[in-house]
């Protein structure tokens, strides 16, 4: 069969997804941790006295790739059997095999989504760049939206690169046509990219001078110019309104059912992220359906 077969492609796509996934995973624990111990190597270097060395604790190298991933209970070494992506969690029933600790579901659960969302756009956009472009935003948005939801964080080392390479990615493939997902051309990305920061800067500043409190953080700012640096200006009224409705009917719902305290803070990330993913694979059927939203036009 040939590699453009549509089933045999989406087929190796998912696969791939599900591989990704499992690497996902590792970046959504670790990252986070690597990150606050950044922080504090920053801070005791600041508070260190004038002219002396600040204190340090050597350790094992902690990165994306060191240590081996172990059981957090009993630190045993995870065997490459046991970490194939969804399997592995069902051959052991959930458990740790050397302790019989629980293993969070979440982790399957998201190697699953991610080999499902990789099937499905490689289904959509078949052997293309466009595939290719697809993959990397949702694997991002994927990995931001569980790191957002965990510690209401968006790494710059992920959302910084999503808009550079979104930038780039217009860059070496030239103009799209009408039926891409993506800006039409680099000068829509790029003005995508300064409406969606500026937009977000102007709300966050315009919140905390009338609230005196800050209303989202500015990694916020930096996902949604990604996310129109890859998909153009045309997408941002879609983008906005989905995320600003699907985020206050959940927080509204969240604290109606007492799930939620009121001045407890929800995290945008994951409406934003949502929001992007529905305008990359049906962005247009959405303008289609909706003309309100089309806003500015999608170009030739």
């Amino acid at each position: 069969m040939p590699l453009s077969a549509p089933l045999l492609l989406t087929a190796l796509a998912t696969l791939l997804g599900l591989l990704v996934g499992s690497f996902l995973n590792v970046v959504i624990h670790r990252l986070p941790v690597m990150m606050d111990r950044a922080w504090r190597r920053e801070a005791a270097a600041i508070l260190a006295p004038a002219g002396s060395a600040p204190e340090t604790t050597p350790g094992e190298p902690f990165d994306l790739i060191r240590p081996r991933s172990a059981c957090p209970a009993c630190r045993t070494p995870i065997k490459p059997w046991h970490n194939v992506p969804v399997l592995g969690w069902l051959w052991l029933r959930g458990r740790c095999a050397a302790c019989a600790s629980p293993i969070p579901a979440r982790y399957p659960v998201i190697e699953a989504l991610t080999g499902l969302v990789s099937g499905l756009l490689v289904w959509q956009f078949g052997y293309t760049a466009d595939a290719l472009g697809a993959l990397v935003i949702a694997w991002s948005l994927i990995a931001l939206t569980v790191i957002d939801l965990d510690h209401q964080l968006l790494p710059d080392s992920i959302t910084v690169p999503l808009l550079w390479g979104g930038l780039l990615f217009h860059l070496l493939a030239g103009p799209h046509a009408a039926a891409s997902p993506f800006a039409p051309s680099l000068a829509d990305g790029v003005i995508g990219a300064m409406a969606g920061y500026l937009s977000l800067w102007l709300v966050y500043h315009g919140f905390r001078l009338v609230t005196g409190k800050e209303g989202m953080g500015y990694g916020d700012f930096k996902l949604f110019a990604a996310l129109l640096a890859w998909l153009g200006y045309q997408m941002f009224l879609p983008v906005l309104l989905l995320s600003a409705l699907t985020g206050a009917a959940t927080g509204i719902a969240l604290v109606a059912l007492g799930r939620h305290a009121r001045q407890e803070p929800i995290p945008f990330g994951p409406y934003l992220a949502a929001a992007g993913f529905v305008a990359l694979a049906w962005g247009e059927p959405l303008l289609t359906a909706v003309p309100f939203l089309r806003v500015f036009p999608q170009g030739p």
